[in-house]
């Protein structure tokens, strides 16, 4: 369970120490919440990807620990559904509030445990302060319908209630923001979350918990609402998905992690939000801005290491300009800044533990070996200035569109290129790949562009013309189709699945009609 470190640096920096106390962080933390503290199975360690320190450790839940947690939220949930939604905003509010308090350190905090740059570590604190504001407004906003009857003096609506628990399953690349916008729907719609983070990224999840737990104290309300269980799949993961009192489960992950969520949760007739792997393309056709497109390709495929779900992983670029793209984006990578994350002028950090080192290492290996061309890095980085062994180059790899590698989604910096002659035959290879999260194009031609946002044309969850596959925004639903999963967070009206739908009529006449012009009887 416990990433790999550097035996020397067994213990935290100073610095480091005084961030961890601040946020309620010790030596050894319980990662079990239920209203209380608690903990009592194996410990789990956290180390950072930035240098192999170890940060702190954890007492993981036990079966028995799961199984109350669960029972708790349950039993939260019986009051919360009661509360009106607007109270309940009120409550997400304060909330969102105590984040911004709070930005700066758990920002920190996301690139100590995560690896993220200091910008990228804002910005995720940040979407959890937005997700609140969106939920807030979405508190007065839980809209029915009145829908017309065809029988006489009836009315038919439809409504929304409350579902129950929600069993949140987040990643360590968005180790507290994907929590979040599952958590902040949740609330305002009635539901407590049980929360199971990544093994790689306990401490930001027990952080963001106690700040949580601090507002539903002060407000008076059960803080089981907000329940965390930091522990192995087989002991919280498995029971979360078997547990008939967890009628919705959201998982963020691999796709051979939704199959077996799907899977698992389908049996029991529950529900699931999958949020799932990524391959996702960039088109650049001849007419494009090539200044937007470097930039934007530069990001999709760096930042956070090459480790977000919307990691630009393909590049598919007109011939007539493929030579000049790849020069202008050769230069950019040489560029890039790598090396500790907390430093300002760092441009990308670590991978998230040597594993994914050794992963990405073969993905490049099996490239080469089917006849691609490294245009440019992908080797490990060492040195005094690259500790704990997880640094590598960003890589550049010139590929053929059929290779099995490249319909792989490799958790790494690695951006393969192809090059296309006509558009049908760039948006089929767009299309090709299992995974269907997010795509975008490059044109100045809007016979392209509507042809990309069409019924025929990118077939993900995200599309976008001039803007790179990268930084959704949280007012918009967010999520992917086929092996991504069919999920959907966030915006417009995914609040929609946290909740369940109640067609209601009322006959306030003296007469019993029955639809579809049936007459029973007399």
């Amino acid at each position: 369970m416990a990433k790999k470190s550097n035996p020397a640096t067994r213990r935290p920096a100073s610095a480091a120490a005084a961030l961890l106390k601040s946020l309620g962080i010790t030596a050894v933390s319980p990662g079990v919440f239920d209203g209380e503290w608690s903990g009592s199975g194996p410990l789990l360690s956290s180390f950072s990807p930035n240098d192999g320190r170890l940060l702190a450790e954890v007492r993981t839940a036990t079966p028995a620990e799961s199984e109350r947690a669960v029972a708790r939220a349950h039993a939260a949930f019986q009051t919360w559904r009661n509360v009106p939604a607007p109270q309940r905003g009120e409550l997400v509010r304060q909330f969102g509030n105590a984040l911004r308090a709070a930005k700066r350190e758990l920002a920190m905090l996301v690139t100590l445990e995560a690896g993220k740059i200091i910008a990228e570590g804002q910005g995720e604190v940040q979407e959890m302060i937005d997700i609140c504001d969106f939920a807030v407004g979405l508190s007065r906003q839980l809209y029915g319908l009145t829908i017309a009857s065809e029988r006489p003096d009836h009315r038919m609506m439809e409504q929304w209630h409350p579902l129950g628990v929600v069993g949140v399953i987040s990643a360590f690349n968005f180790p507290v923001a994907v929590w979040a916008w599952n958590a902040a729907l949740a609330a305002v719609c009635g539901d407590p979350t049980v929360w199971k983070p990544s093994s790689l990224t306990p401490l930001t999840a027990i952080a963001t918990t106690r700040i949580a737990e601090r507002v539903c104290r002060a407000n008076g309300v059960d803080p089981a609402i907000f329940s965390l269980l930091i522990g192995a799949g087989a002991t919280v993961g498995d029971r979360l998905l078997q547990d008939r009192r967890v009628p919705l489960i959201s998982a963020t992950g691999s796709s051979q992690l939704g199959g077996r969520v799907a899977e698992t949760v389908g049996r029991r007739f529950g529900r699931t939000i999958l949020e799932l792997g990524g391959n996702n393309a960039v088109i650049v056709a001849p007419s494009a801005c090539l200044d937007l497109a470097e930039r934007a390709i530069l990001f999709g495929a760096v930042g956070t290491a090459g480790q977000r779900c919307t990691t630009t992983r393909r590049l598919i670029v007109h011939e007539s300009i493929r030579d000049t793209l790849v020069q202008r984006l050769v230069t950019a990578y040489q560029q890039v800044n790598i090396g500790d994350p907390a430093r300002p002028r760092t441009l990308m950090g670590p991978l998230i533990n040597t594993d994914a080192v050794l992963d990405m290492q073969a993905a490049l290996a099996a490239a080469g070996q089917a006849g691609a061309e490294i245009l440019y890095g992908g080797e490990p980085l060492t040195g005094p200035k690259y500790p704990g062994g997880c640094y590598v180059r960003p890589a550049l790899a010139a590929a053929r569109h059929d290779l099995p590698i490249v319909h792989t989604e490799t958790f790494a910096p690695i951006l393969y290129v192809m090059t296309y002659r006509d558009f049908d035959e760039a948006l089929a290879w767009q299309n090709e790949v299992p995974q269907g999260l997010s795509s975008a194009l490059f044109t100045n031609n809007v016979r392209e562009a509507e042809l990309f946002l069409s019924a025929r044309g990118s077939d993900c969850g995200i599309a976008n013309i001039n803007l790179g596959t990268s930084g959704a925004e949280i007012g918009g639903a967010f999520g992917g189709e086929k092996e991504t999963g069919g999920g959907r967070e966030s915006g417009s009206d995914a609040w929609k699945a946290y909740m369940r739908r109640q067609t209601a009529t009322v006959n306030y006449g003296a007469r019993l009609p029955l639809s579809q012009g049936i007459h029973f009887g007399t």
